[in-house]
Parts: C-alpha cells; sequence; structure tokens
C-alpha cells in the first residue's frame, strides 16, 4: 500500500469517525397508535410518530420536544402532494433518526441539554399543528386533525413519564418553531406546576410582509392555511368542494382558527394569528428566538416568491446570496428593517430572549455545525447553544441583534442546488 493510500485510507477514516460522533446516534421510531382511537391521524390517516431518546443521569427528568418543520399546505393539490411523503404519513418517517445539534447526546455537542430526554415529533398534518376537523373529504381521504395529533403525542409522552418534569423545552424549526410559538402556552399547561418550562423557535419567526411586487403574497397564504372557503362543484358530506382547484381553500381548515391563540384571534382576524408578531407578546410562558434577520426561506417565499418574479430575476440571489445584486442586497436590507420592526412590536420582556443574526439561512440548531463547534455562528461571542442554556438555567438574559449583512463573519449562510425540490411555498 502507497504512502498516499495510507494517507487517503486515515483521511477517510478520520472523516467518518468525525462523522460518526456527530451524526452516529440513530433513535428508533414511535408509533402513537393510541391516537387513531381519538381522531389524532397524519394527513393520510396514520398515525403519529414521534422518535425519542432517553434521557440520563441529572437529564432523567428533563424534556426537550422539538417539533419537526416542513412548511404548510394550503389547498387539496399541495396537502395530496404531502399525503405520501413523510409531511403527511408516517408511514413514510424513516425507521431510525439521526440526532444531532440540539438534539445530539454528547455534552461536547450539546452541553446543556445531551441527557434531557430528547423528543423529535414528526410533522404530518400542514398546518403547524392546527387543523382539527371531523370530517373527512372520501374523495380525497385527507385527514386534518393536527391539534389533536400534538396533544395525542403529548399526552403518550406524559405517560412515559413527562408528568414527573423538572426542566421542559418546547422547541421546532420553521414551521416547527410557529408551532412552538402557537402551542407554548398549551404545552407549559400540560406539565407539572413546579417544573421549569420554556418555548424556543428556530426560524420560526415569519413575518406579515408585501412581495416584490408589492402584493400581500404570504398573507393570503396564510389565510388560505386558515380561513373556511366554499365552491360549488363537487358536493361532498353536504358540502360543496373542488378537489382540484388550486385556489381552493381547504373546508377542513376553520379547525385551524379554533386551535390558535384566542388573545390573538379575539382581536384580529385567524390568519393573522399565524403571524407570531401578533402572537408572541402574549405569550406568558417564556419564548427564546433564533432567526436569520435575512432568513433564506423568508427571502425566497415571502419578499421574492416565484408568482412576484415571473421572469426569475431573482432566482440565483434565491440561491445564493453571494450572487445578489447590488440593488437585490438594498432590497433584502429593507426586509431586515421589516423584520426587526416586527420583533421590535412585541414590546420588551425580560424573559424573552433572541439571537438574531445576519446569516442567509433557515434554521440553526438541528445542525451541528450552526449549533455548537468551534466555528459556529455566534453574537456577543457566543453560539446559540451557549445563548440558549444560558437563558434556559437563568445564568444570563440574551438579546442580541446583528450588524447588517455581511458584516457577520461567523455566518454559515445556506447555498441551494436548483434542482433539488423542497416544500417551499413557491420557489
Amino acid at each position: 500500500m502507497s504512502n498516499g493510500t495510507v494517507q487517503q485510507w486515515i483521511y477517510s477514516f478520520v472523516t467518518l469517525s468525525i462523522v460518526f460522533r456527530t451524526e452516529g446516534l440513530f433513535v428508533n421510531i414511535t408509533y402513537v397508535l393510541s391516537g387513531v382511537a381519538k381522531g389524532a391521524v397524519c394527513l393520510d390517516g396514520s398515525p403519529p410518530a414521534y422518535h425519542h431518546d432517553k434521557g440520563f443521569g441529572t437529564g432523567v427528568n428533563s424534556w426537550l420536544i422539538q417539533m419537526e418543520g416542513g412548511g404548510w399546505c394550503n389547498n387539496i393539490s399541495t396537502c395530496l402532494s404531502r399525503k405520501n411523503t413523510r409531511l403527511g404519513s408516517s408511514k413514510q418517517m424513516v425507521e431510525n433518526l439521526a440526532f444531532s445539534g440540539i438534539l445530539s447526546n454528547l455534552p461536547q455537542f450539546n452541553p446543556d441539554f445531551y441527557n434531557w430526554n430528547r423528543v423529535k415529533v414528526g410533522y404530518c398534518d400542514g398546518s403547524s399543528f392546527t387543523g382539527d376537523v371531523q370530517a373527512v373529504n372520501p374523495i380525497t381521504n385527507l385527514h386534518f386533525r393536527g391539534a389533536r395529533v400534538f396533544l395525542a403525542v403529548m399526552e403518550d409522552l406524559l405517560a412515559k413519564g413527562m408528568k414527573n418534569a423538572e426542566n421542559a423545552i418546547l422547541s421546532g424549526c420553521s414551521a416547527g418553531g410557529l408551532t412552538s410559538i402557537l402551542h407554548c402556552d398549551s404545552f407549559k399547561a400540560l406539565l407539572p406546576m413546579g417544573a421549569k418550562v420554556k418555548c424556543f423557535s428556530d426560524a420560526g419567526y415569519f413575518i406579515d410582509a408585501k412581495d416584490i411586487s408589492g402584493a400581500p403574497h404570504i398573507e393570503e397564504y396564510f389565510r388560505d392555511v386558515v380561513s373556511l372557503h366554499k365552491k360549488k362543484n363537487s358536493e361532498v358530506n353536504g358540502e360543496t368542494y373542488d378537489k382540484y382547484d388550486v385556489h381552493f381553500i381547504l373546508y377542513w381548515l376553520q379547525g385551524s382558527a379554533k386551535n390558535l391563540p384566542p388573545v390573538c384571534t379575539s382581536r384580529l382576524k385567524p390568519d393573522l394569528c399565524f403571524f407570531p408578531q401578533n402572537v408572541a407578546q402574549h405569550v406568558r410562558t417564556p419564548l427564546f428566538l433564533v432567526n436569520a434577520a435575512y432568513d433564506s426561506w423568508q427571502i425566497k417565499n415571502i419578499l421574492a416568491p416565484g408568482v412576484a418574479d415571473p421572469y426569475g430575476f431573482w432566482l440565483n440571489c434565491k440561491l445564493d446570496i453571494l450572487k445578489c445584486s447590488s440593488r437585490q442586497l438594498q432590497i433584502m436590507h429593507g426586509y431586515r428593517l421589516l423584520f426587526l420592526r416586527a420583533l421590535n412590536a412585541l414590546g420588551p420582556s425580560s424573559s424573552r430572549g433572541y439571537f438574531i443574526n445576519s446569516c442567509f439561512a433557515h434554521c440553526q440548531t438541528e445542525v451541528q455545525e450552526t449549533w455548537y463547534r468551534a466555528d459556529s455562528p455566534k453574537l456577543a461571542n457566543k453560539t446559540i447553544a451557549k445563548a440558549l442554556g444560558d437563558w434556559f438555567y437563568d445564568k444570563n438574559p440574551f438579546q442580541k441583534i446583528d450588524c447588517p449583512y455581511p458584516c457577520d463573519k461567523t455566518c454559515h449562510n445556506r447555498g441551494f442546488d436548483p434542482n433539488v425540490h423542497t416544500f417551499d411555498i413557491d420557489i
């Protein structure tokens, strides 16, 4: 064996060892079969599911519940497109899921939560766990029971020891981060009175902003996700529906409104209560927000959705911030200011924490490189993991906002493959 071959073998071994240490924990799936009788099912009618790695040592009575993200479906067409994927069926979820970042079981990669009970809840309803309608359309066989799924999973975890929790966090990424805001107080209500309970949202602070054409695209989209709308085309269960019209607003989503925080829906239209800027100030449970002010998902889907950019002038910019023109960057700087204005609208709170960096990124806690590593993003010389841990244990408050792009040299800016399909609203 030549020296070159030996060196290559050693390099490969070391690389694999590093990957194994950071991504090597694989956790088995748990199906909540008891939820089916309660109508708590995924879009396709399959049972809810989660992955749970048990706590140990001092963390045996501490629980971190991580809600999976994955956008939303706002009409029959988009819900059907999810129905036979992991975002609509537990049958399609992986049996063994790799836990890393905030879910890691190693103290060198997750210093404050490594020995907690760490749970990743599968997202298979398309409404940030808010839908709840009894009727099932027999044509599509779609079930819209996200709120029931949330409760069934929590009841299952309570029976498996969470009822004895001393510490607990409801967290999530993207649509799961929105879930952690919308369900924060109801989650706390399920836990023992003396438990230390807080909530954490990663990339879930979606703002109500107009797109580059001046249209309220995201507001209209969320209205589709929440509102009741009927069309007289084909009659099902005494109601009228069009099973193919992509502009059809799902009849079941009237159930979402009743599962949004009533302190918001009592004064605003329910669809506006999908925006954290209208909800978070009323969350009584301590809440920590991690978000990029140039959130890559929001830039692609709120600021510059495809419908507002028919000629694709923004396509390269949305895939890689280094390919943005000076004019596009100027518009993105304006979006950052709108984001900060929406954040500041929450008002002061000593119990609230936030880590707002200027990276072109989306979800920074489930990946080791952006959660806790020597080269991870930092604000005030703290990683996200350190800032969140100190805040949870009341060691230090943390409310930091980054300077504008591209001043932060610690960022891990995302680049996207134009050939890879995602569940974005409209790329």
